[in-house]
C-alpha cells in the first residue's frame, strides 16, 4: 500500500512539472505580447451620434435644455447639436431628466457648466441614456457627481467625454451601464459608485478610459480620507469591470471600499496609477482575471521608502477582505489569477489590521460593521471574544488564490531602497482597545498560517522577496517556499520550476 502511495505521489510530481514547464512557456509568450502591444483608450477619439433619431427633438446651442426636459414626457429623446451648450447662469442649473430620457449629442457637441454649473444630469429618474456628449467645467462637490448625480438606477452612459470637472465625472445607481466613455481628469474621481444609505447592485463598467483624475489631491488635503481614484466604489453587490484602460490617476487606479461583494475585474489594462492599480478593502468575493499591471504605485512606494516606511507597498492591495461562501457571488474566493504583473513598486500584498473590527475606535470606517453582523454593537465585551462574533466581527483576510500570474520586474528600480519587488501577507501586532480579542500575534498567524491564503503556479522574473507574519520576515524565494510557509509549489523563478 506504501508503495502505491509513492507511485501516485511521483505521478503528480512529474505532472506538477510538466504543467509547470507549459505555464512556463505560455507566460514568457503571454508575458512578450503584451509587452509589445501598447493599451489603446477612446480618449482622443472623435464621440457623437452624427444625425437626429427620428422623433428626436432637436437642441440648438443657445436653447434650454433644462426648460425643454421639464415641458417634454417621459421617455423623450434629445439630439444636442454641434456647438457648446450651457446651462442657467446660477450653480443649481441643471438637467433633471425624466424616466426612460434619451440625451444624445452629436459629433461636437459640448455641455459645458463654464465653472458654475455644480452639475449636468440630476434626479433619480430611471432608464435614462446619455450618449456622444463632451460634459465639462462643471463644479461638483466634494464626494458628488456631475452625471446622475442622484443615482438614478439604470442609466446607460456611453461613448462620452466626461472631463475636466471637479468631483466626481459620475456618481451610479443600481443596474447602470458605464460603456466606452473618456473619463479624465475630474477633480476627485471618474466613477463615484456609491448611494447614500448603500444598497447598490449590478454595474457594468466596461471599455472606458480612466485617467488623470483627483486632480485636487484629496488625500493630500485630507490625510487618510479614502476619497479619490480612477474609480471608487463602496457597498456594491456584483460589478463586472471589464477592458477598461485605467492609467495615470493622481492616487489608485481601482478601489473598492466597504463591503463590496461579487466583483469580477477582467482583461483591463491598468497602469501608471501613483498609488495601488487596485485597492480591495474591507469586501468579498472577487474574480481578478487576464489584467495587466504595469508600473502602479512608483509614487506611492518611493515616497514611502524614502521615509523609511517598511510597509510593502503593493501594485494590487487586498486589506481585510476576502472569500466568504455564506455570501451569494460567483466565486467563494478572491482568486487572482492570469495576470501580467510588469514593473510596477511590488506585486500583491494581502494584510489585515488586528485593530481594525466593527465597533473598534481603530476602524476608520466607523459607522460600518461587516456584511455578516448587525448592529456593529453587537461586537463588543464580552461577546465578541466568543463564536460566532469572534470570526464575524473581523473582515478577514481569507481565501485568497494567487496563481498562474506573471510578475516582472527590474531590480535597479529608482528609490527602491531594498523596499520594492516584494510579495506579502501579513499583519500587525494587535494592541488596541483594550477589550480586543485579537491582540498580540493573534492575526498575524491567522492571516499567515489558518485563512487560506495560497500563491500557487506563478511566473517570477527578476530579484523577488517575499514577507510574512509582519513587516520585518522578509524571505526569500526558497524560504518563502519551504516550512512552515509553503507558498508557491510549482512556481518558476526565473528559469526553474519548483515542485
Amino acid at each position: 500500500m506504501s508503495s502505491g502511495i509513492a507511485a501516485r505521489s511521483a505521478g503528480r510530481r512529474t505532472l506538477c512539472v510538466a504543467l509547470s514547464v507549459l505555464l512556463l512557456q505560455v507566460s514568457v509568450e503571454s508575458t512578450a505580447e503584451a509587452a509589445e502591444e501598447p493599451a489603446r483608450g477612446v480618449c482622443g477619439t472623435t464621440v457623437g451620434v452624427p444625425s437626429a433619431p427620428e422623433g428626436a427633438q432637436v437642441v440648438e446651442p443657445g436653447t434650454d435644455l433644462t426648460d425643454r426636459t421639464r415641458f417634454s414626457p417621459p421617455g423623450t429623446t434629445f439630439w444636442l447639436a454641434p456647438g457648446t451648450h450651457h446651462l442657467s447662469d446660477d450653480q443649481f442649473g441643471q438637467v433633471m431628466p425624466k424616466d426612460g430620457n434619451v440625451y444624445l449629442g452629436a459629433p461636437g457637441a459640448v455641455l459645458d457648466g463654464r465653472r458654475l454649473n455644480r452639475a449636468a444630469f440630476t434626479t433619480s429618474a430611471k432608464d435614462v441614456v446619455i450618449r456622444g456628449l463632451t460634459i465639462r467645467g462643471f463644479l461638483g462637490q466634494l464626494d458628488q457627481g456631475v452625471v446622475n448625480h442622484d443615482s438614478g438606477e439604470r442609466w446607460t452612459i456611453e461613448g462620452n467625454v466626461i472631463e475636466d470637472n471637479d468631483g466626481a465625472a459620475m456618481m451610479t445607481g443600481s443596474g447602470q451601464r458605464v460603456i466606452g466613455n473618456c473619463l479624465r481628469n475630474n477633480g476627485q474621481y471618474g466613477i463615484n459608485a456609491y448611494r447614500a444609505g448603500g444598497g447598490l447592485s449590478d454595474l457594468l463598467i466596461e471599455g472606458n478610459e480612466i485617467t488623470g483624475n483627483n486632480t485636487g489631491d484629496w488625500e493630500t488635503k485630507i490625510p487618510g480620507c479614502g476619497c479619490s481614484g480612477g474609480a471608487k466604489f463602496w457597498a456594491v453587490n456584483r460589478a463586472d469591470i471589464i477592458g477598461n484602460f485605467v492609467h495615470h490617476n493622481h492616487g489608485v487606479g481601482l478601489w473598492a471600499d466597504t463591503n463590496n461583494n461579487d466583483f469580477l475585474i477582467q482583461d483591463n489594462v491598468i497602469e501608471d496609477n501613483a498609488s495601488e492599480g487596485l485597492f480591495y478593502e474591507i469586501s468579498y468575493n472577487l474574480e481578478l482575471i487576464g489584467n495587466t499591471f504595469r508600473r502602479n504605485a512608483l509614487v506611492q512606494g518611493r515616497n514611502r521608502a524614502a521615509k523609511g516606511d517598511s510597509f510593502p507597498v503593493a501594485s494590487v492591495y487586498i486589506s481585510e477582505s476576502g472569500g466568504e461562501p455564506r455570501l451569494p457571488a460567483r466565486t467563494s474566493h478572491i482568486d487572482i489569477r492570469g495576470n501580467l504583473f510588469s514593473d510596477n513598486w511590488s506585486g500583491i500584498t494581502l494584510w489585515e489590521n488586528a485593530d481594525r473590527f466593527c465597533n473598534s475606535p481603530a476602524n476608520t470606517s466607523s459607522l460600518s460593521c461587516t456584511a455578516l453582523v448587525s448592529p456593529l454593537s453587537t461586537c463588543s465585551d464580552p461577546g465578541i471574544a466568543t463564536a460566532p462574533l469572534y470570526d464575524d466581527c473581523r473582515w478577514k483576510t481569507q481565501r485568497v488564490l494567487v496563481h498562474e500570474n506573471t510578475f516582472e520586474f527590474d531590480g535597479s528600480m529608482e528609490g527602491c531602497l531594498d523596499r520594492c519587488g516584494r510579495m506579502a501577507v501579513l499583519s500587525n501586532y494587535g494592541t488596541f482597545p483594550a477589550w480586543s480579542p485579537y491582540r498580540g500575534n493573534v492575526i498575524s498567524e491567522a492571516i499567515t498560517f489558518r485563512q487560506d491564503n495560497r500563491w500557487y503556479e506563478n511566473q517570477y522574473y527578476g530579484p523577488w522577496r517575499f514577507v510574512a507574519r509582519d513587516a520585518s520576515r522578509q524571505l526569500t524565494p526558497a524560504q518563502w517556499q519551504a516550512e512552515p510557509y509553503r507558498q508557491d509549489v510549482c512556481s518558476g523563478f526565473g528559469e526553474a520550476v519548483t515542485c
